[in-house]
Parts: structure tokens; sequence; C-alpha cells
């Protein structure tokens, strides 16, 4: 009884995934495959490259097939991929600008030591950074980013758990902490909560909720069904205009 147990564990155990080609005419599109216990064939593009996830059973002929039904969409979506201007390298020094919240900051650059400082007026924001002989200003300034990314996220995870709690009540407020990953704004599990990218920061109010509200949602609905868009809804009307522009906007972050 043991063995066949055993037996069927290891049948269901996905293999490692592949690297693989497919050629369209003369051009020749490098992917990943992937198994799993779906049982739909999928397909994503994201920084990484072209991903296709099928079932543990499905042939690589079937793959093949699914690839080629959707050439147009997948040579579409690499080409506007690669169109877009790749993502421009934060040079920090005194007196440079980037978003915090949708506004410009002014990064000031103090030597000594103590903590970092955000001083909020009212047409502008400025991060004074002490820095120490030796200290790496940009890891100091991607720290700080991330402190103050956390204590945000966390204030607007409360209000969607709030009103989450209107017609969901009973859900427990999750963990939540902070992601650097390049091709998602978020994801959550009911085992380790809720995780947000700290680049989010960058973008206003918002853009940032209704990232949040897609998280929360995911409480009662772990997927990405119609049921779970009501949810949506009910938590950020205005969801459909934020993710178009994450959308839209997501690869010009600055890099730091």
């Amino acid at each position: 009884m043991l063995m066949k147990v055993v037996s069927r564990l290891l049948k269901a155990t996905p293999p490692p995934p592949q690297q693989r080609e497919i050629v369209f005419g003369q051009r020749t599109v490098p992917y990943t495959l992937k198994r799993s216990a779906r049982k739909t064939l999928g397909m994503k593009i994201d920084a990484a490259g072209v991903t296709v996830t099928i079932p543990l059973r499905a042939t690589i002929t079937e793959t093949e097939a699914f690839i080629r039904k959707n050439a147009a969409w997948l040579i579409e979506k690499l080409d506007a991929r690669a169109a877009r201007p790749a993502p421009a390298r934060f040079d920090l020094a005194d007196g440079a600008v980037l978003p915090v919240l949708g506004q410009p900051c002014t990064i000031r650059l103090q030597p000594g030591a103590g903590r970092a400082r955000w001083i909020e007026g009212h047409f502008e924001r400025e991060l004074h950074l002490p820095l120490r002989p030796g200290q790496n200003p940009q890891l100091l300034l991607r720290r700080v980013l991330q402190r103050h990314a956390l204590d945000y996220f966390g204030g607007r995870l409360d209000e969607y758990m709030h009103r989450l709690a209107m017609t969901h009540p009973g859900v427990p407020r999750p963990a939540l902490s902070l992601t650097g990953a390049k091709t998602r704004w978020g994801s959550c599990s009911r085992h380790s909560g809720i995780r947000l990218n700290w680049r989010l920061i960058h973008f206003e109010h918002a853009l940032i909720d209704y990232v949040v509200a897609h998280e929360v949602a995911h409480l009662i609905e772990m997927n990405h069904s119609p049921r779970f868009w009501s949810v949506v809804e009910l938590l950020c009307p205005t969801w459909r205009d934020a993710r178009a522009e994450l959308k839209a906007r997501g690869h010009a972050l600055p890099e730091i």
C-alpha cells in the first residue's frame, strides 16, 4: 500500500522546467516549458521570456499546436516588449529627483550619521540621507524607500481589510512583506500572507490601492475568476483604469 502511494506521488510530481524553442518562418522563439497539475495549457510573457505551462500528460505536439494557434498574439507581445525603452538607471547624487507616491522627491545627501528624514512641503518633498564614510548611498536609498513602502502599504492594507469586512466579516489580517520581483506587483498566500513590490512606492496612491485591493480580494478567491473580480470591484471600483495604468507605466520605473 505504501509503495502505491509513493508511486502516485512520484507520478504527480512535475518534472523540472525545460528550455525549448519553436520556429515561425525566419524567427526562432525560445520558451520555458513547465508542467503542472493544471488542466489547460497557458502561456505568459514577462521579463524572463516566454513561459508555456501545460498539464502533466500533455504532449510536445499538443504544446506546439497551442503555441502556433496563439502565434499572432505571441509575436505581437514580444515585439511590443522589445520596443519598450529599457528602465533608466537612477544616478544618485545630491539634488537628484525621483518619484515617491507619484510626486517628485529631491534627494539631499548629507555627510554624517543619523537617520534619514522626510521633509514634506506644500508643493515638494525632500529626502535627507545622512552618509557615513564608505557607505553605499544607492543601497541606503533603497532601504529607506523600502521602509517607507512597508509603512505606507501597511496602512492601505488596514483600509482594505476594513472594506472587505463589510461584505466578508471575520477574515483575519494577513502578514505583510515586501518583494523586489521584476515581473509581479504582488502576491497572496494563505500561509505567508500578502507580498507587495516595494517599487510601487514610486506610483500614485490610486495605483497602489488597486494592487492592495487585488491581493486582499485573493483572500476570498485564490484565482482570477469572475467571482474574484467582483470582489475587486467592491473594494476598488476604479480598478480597470489603475490596472491599465500599471501596464502602461510599470516598465519605466527607475532602477535603484
